[in-house]
């Protein structure tokens, strides 16, 4: 089975344009959030899947600088671009990942994609991204092929198509969803960035942690925040984009 992660990227952000090749520690973004995906041992492939808009051809040449696979398609309907960023790359099973997510944790990449290979073969999805108990900023979402297939044929809402996965959420039994739940309830820690106030709080992480130990996990990340507490005050104005799903009952499973 070909685990592939599709990095979702753009450079036509409305409240941070060009967010994802920001320098942080002198590296662009989305190569910090490149090498930490590069760590998760169940991760086979990574593709970027950007739009065909003239001004992602910067995109285009980070990935070939980057080595990285790269696949361009619709602005809007991005659930048909990680269908086919899905179909030319071989893809059997799919680790959707934002590009506004640079702290991305390969160690919750590995737990999602294990918990997927249990399940029985099909229609299936894992999930730490609803409901939230993980910092905004560290979702992955896990499902097959033919999950994505479906979702790809039969829903017309153009909100479904720009967000990818809201038609599996809604059908949960169907998409035999399951969630992954933090250890503890960590929704209230902001680590995805979308404004130049996110920006600020990441490029602090980044300075603490990442010269002595670029390998920091979430524990880490949550241990520097509590001993430099003023620094969640950074973002803490920033108003997260609502979701249309918030509430879905399926099954949990604890990490």
């Amino acid at each position: 089975m070909n685990v592939v992660a599709v990095v979702q990227a753009r450079m036509a952000s409305t409240r941070l344009p060009g967010k994802v090749l920001l320098k942080v520690i002198d590296r662009p973004m989305l190569s910090i959030q490149l090498e930490r995906i590069r760590q998760a041992r169940q991760i086979e492939k990574i593709v970027i899947a950007t739009t065909d808009n003239s001004v992602d051809d910067q995109i285009e040449e980070f990935a070939y600088i980057e080595n990285v696979a790269i696949y361009r398609g619709s602005e809007n309907d991005v659930l048909h671009r990680f269908k086919r960023a899905a179909e030319q790359n071989g893809a059997d099973i799919i680790v959707r990942l934002t590009a506004d997510c640079p702290l991305i944790d390969p160690e919750i990449i590995d737990y999602i994609v294990s918990i997927f290979k249990q399940k029985s073969h099909g229609c299936n999805v894992v999930s730490n991204a609803v409901p939230r108990s993980y910092p905004a900023g560290l979702d992955v979402e896990c499902f097959s092929r033919q999950a994505l297939e479906i979702a790809c044929a039969e829903t017309t809402s153009l909100y479904d198509r720009e967000h990818v996965t809201p038609y599996f959420y809604r059908d949960p039994n169907r998409f035999n969803l399951q969630s992954v739940i933090c250890y503890k309830n960590l929704s209230a820690e902001r680590w995805t960035l979308d404004e130049w106030n996110d920006y600020e709080l990441i490029r602090k992480i980044l300075e603490g942690l990442y010269v002595s130990n670029p390998f920091f996990r979430m524990k880490d990340i949550v241990d520097y925040l509590d001993l430099h507490p003023k620094l969640r005050d950074l973002n803490s104005c920033v108003q997260e984009t609502p979701r249309e799903i918030k509430d879905c009952v399926f099954g949990e499973k604890e990490k």
